[in-house]
This record gives structure tokens, C-alpha cells and sequence, in this order.
């Protein structure tokens, strides 16, 4: 067998083994009800609920959280993230959270948060100029 061959094949082998992990990362968007209902991993998109508590104490333990949040449906659920605070997470616009329903709390391993942009309050003043 030349050289080259072997390379294609140890290319392909290694192509068959980088889609076949990322299709078990596939998950889809759901919200609280579908979530509950499936009870697979899937991704959850929503509003932190800023007027609940956020329990979150790094001495205690560090890579657990919880807070509440809204999803697309309107639904509020609790959320146990089992990972640190992020930073500037209460001024978040929306949450991407990925893990599973676990008796009526969504229980995260991932998160994912869009932030205001920079630009967000020149927007604002820029539309109250052209309304006056």
C-alpha cells in the first residue's frame, strides 16, 4: 500500500470520528412543557426573571447555581446550573441553556448569555432625536 493511501484513510477515519462525536452533541430547542415531556438533553432559551432570587455562594460551592427563568412560552421554572456565575449574568438579554428536566427544575450544564450590546444606548437616543 503506497503512502498516500494510508493518509487518505487515516483522513477519513478521523472525519468519520469528528462527525460521529458532533452528532451526539445535536440537541433541539425546546421550552419548559416539551422539555419535561422528552426528558433528553435539549437547549432552552429564555429570559433570566430578575425580580426572583439568584442563589449563588462560591464558598459554599462553587459550580452551583440556581435562578429562575422565562422561557419563549412564558412559562418561569427554576434552573440549577452546575457551573460558576458568570460575569455581568444579571444584565443578560437571554439565556441559552443547555441539560435536561429533573422533577420540575431544568437542571443546566451549559450556558450561554447575549449581552446588551455597547451601542444599545446610542440607539435609544438616536431614535428619541428623530422622534421630536
Amino acid at each position: 500500500m503506497k503512502k498516500s493511501q494510508l493518509i487518505a484513510i487515516v483522513v477519513v477515519a478521523v472525519a468519520i470520528g469528528v462527525l460521529t462525536s458532533a452528532s451526539r452533541d445535536v440537541t433541539t430547542y425546546a421550552n419548559f412543557s416539551s422539555a419535561a415531556k422528552s426528558g433528553e438533553a435539549v437547549k432552552l432559551v429564555g429570559q433570566l426573571v430578575k425580580d426572583q432570587p439568584i442563589e449563588y455562594n462560591p464558598e459554599k460551592d462553587p459550580n452551583y447555581m440556581s435562578f429562575y427563568l422565562r422561557d419563549d412560552a412564558g412559562e418561569v421554572r427554576k434552573v440549577v446550573l452546575h457551573a460558576g456565575k458568570p460575569q455581568d449574568f444579571e444584565r443578560s438579554e437571554q439565556v441559552v441553556l443547555t441539560g435536561a428536566m429533573k422533577e420540575g427544575v431544568f437542571d443546566a450544564s451549559d450556558m450561554l448569555l447575549k449581552c446588551p450590546s455597547k451601542y444599545k444606548d446610542q440607539e435609544v437616543y438616536i431614535r428619541s432625536e428623530k422622534q421630536s
